[in-house]
């Protein structure tokens, strides 16, 4: 990669945004937890809540209560935003209640960094294999010689003939504890890391669905134009080599046969003393593999209920423009009916090119000129009422704001009726929503709709009374910070 790129990508990827923020800690910690662990997804906005609510406590116990100042709901809506990208905030249909997903790019910081701790054990022999077995696997796939194929085939029988004859005599090759962790190591990550793509593979299907809406909201076209712009993506994408290998995985995954053997493997997998304490997560990861690409199936279906609903749209209103049609020529019909001479006048446009000669147009005419009558300005009236040029009334909101604060001191809250007692409303209704529309850093309104509050004031001989919710003002410090 070069500078550009680099530099690139330290400005707009979410990752990287996350693991230069002052609260990266606890957004690791807290959506790994709910999300990577339990491979959940499309949380409820209240149940994320209350669990960081709680997490949230728990920091501020340690910490002190300034670490963590915002509600809960603040720092997930903050999170969700389009400056951070950490979560997906969204609607399920038919739900009146926000749900949010993880972002791709949390999980790969989360994957960074748990790989930064050093490891006392790092297995290469593993891996190594690995690339032993996908360099075969790729070098006779994409061999045609039909001889060098039998002759790898023959050979691997023959390492299985003697493994076999090995094994009836008695003699088994068995994978020492070292060997043992080396592998578990290798798959553990590599189960790990499944699932993180999926979560990708899932929102490049979700943005060919976004893509997919803007476009029906603003298409204009015919409906076949839509159709084969959308097709033609969703095709791409599903020929692209993500997509195909998607699929196989997903193919491969369906198999009751590849299942059922995977199920036995993990099962066995756990009686191997070897290994020591084993990830419990891993003994189902093949269940969150299945979750996971439902997921991703699910978000392909979104796009197959779009265009079905398109289609469906488009076909009620083509039907009403055939019977507006057919109303309209049997109107017609009847009044050509009752005519009594029943002749059929039809008026066509003229089909003739009109040709206009550059000689026929006009020549150029000089414009007349109009004079203007200037008459002198005559002095007016004097004697005129001008009070009601001084009859407006202006509210100092600076002096309203330091009523509160003087009202306020060093106390967190104090009622609207509190700073009316000290300093009665001398500009009746007008100073009074002056005081309820105040806007300052660092100061709230909060308005308590179980209480009621009577503010009075006099105007002239009449004394007035509001009635209205309960009001005070308080220290907003989360605005302050």
């Amino acid at each position: 990669m070069n500078y550009d790129e680099i530099v690139l990508l330290r400005n707009q990827h979410p990752a990287w945004a996350l693991l230069r923020s002052n609260n990266v800690a606890l957004v690791l910690s807290f959506l790994g937890r709910m999300f990577v662990d339990g491979n959940a997804s499309g949380i409820p906005a209240t149940t994320l809540a209350a669990e960081l609510d709680e997490a949230l406590y728990a920091l501020n116990q340690r910490f002190g209560e300034d670490a963590f100042p915002r509600p809960a709901a603040a720092y997930l809506d903050d999170w969700a935003s389009p400056d951070h990208a950490w979560l997906r905030k969204y609607y399920p249909a038919g739900a009146d209640e926000a749900h949010f997903d993880l972002a791709p790019a949390v999980e790969k910081a989360l994957l960074w960094v748990q790989d930064l701790p050093s490891r006392d054990f790092i297995g290469t022999e593993s891996r190594l294999n690995t690339v032993f077995e996908l360099l075969r696997q790729m070098v006779f796939g994409a061999d045609d010689d039909p001889e060098r194929r039998l002759a790898e085939l023959r050979r691997r029988r023959a390492e299985i003939d003697e493994e076999i004859a090995r094994a009836k005599q008695g003699e088994l090759s068995m994978l020492d504890a070292v060997s043992q962790r080396d592998r578990y190591q290798q798959f553990a990550r590599t189960s790990r890391e499944l699932l993180a793509d999926f979560r990708q593979v899932e929102e490049n299907f979700r943005g060919l669905d976004r893509t997919l809406r803007e476009q029906i909201a603003g298409w204009s076209g015919s409906k076949g134009a839509l159709l084969d712009e959308a097709l033609g993506s969703r095709t791409n994408i599903a020929e692209s080599d993500q997509g195909r290998s998607f699929q196989a995985f997903y193919d491969f995954l369906l198999s009751h046969h590849k299942q059922t053997e995977l199920t036995d493997l993990l099962d066995r997998l756990q009686h191997i003393q070897e290994l020591g304490d084993q990830d419990r997560r891993l003994l189902r990861i093949h269940f969150d593999w299945i979750d996971a690409s439902e997921r991703t199936q699910a978000t392909v279906r979104l796009l197959s209920e779009q265009l079905r609903r398109f289609l469906d749209d488009q076909v009620w209103l083509e039907n009403r423009r055939v019977f507006d049609l057919l109303r309209s020529i049997e109107a017609k019909a009847l009044r050509v009916r009752s005519r009594p001479d029943r002749i059929v006048v039809m008026e066509l446009d003229d089909s003739g090119v009109s040709i206009n000669l550059p000689m026929e147009r006009p020549l150029y005419r000089r414009s007349r000129r109009h004079s203007l009558e200037t008459e002198s300005m005559e002095h007016g009236n004097d004697d005129f009422d001008s009070s009601a040029m001084l009859s407006q009334l202006y509210v100092d909101r600076d002096a309203l704001m330091r009523r509160v604060l003087s009202s306020l001191g060093r106390n967190d809250q104090v009622g609207l009726t509190d700073v009316v007692s000290s300093d009665p409303l001398e500009q009746g209704l007008a100073e009074l929503v002056g005081y309820l529309s105040l806007q300052e850093p660092g100061l709230a309104v909060v308005f308590d709709e179980e209480r009621r509050d009577q503010i009075r004031w006099s105007a002239g001989e009449v004394e007035r009374v509001a009635d209205l919710p309960a009001v005070s003002f308080s220290r907003d410090r989360s605005e302050s910070r």
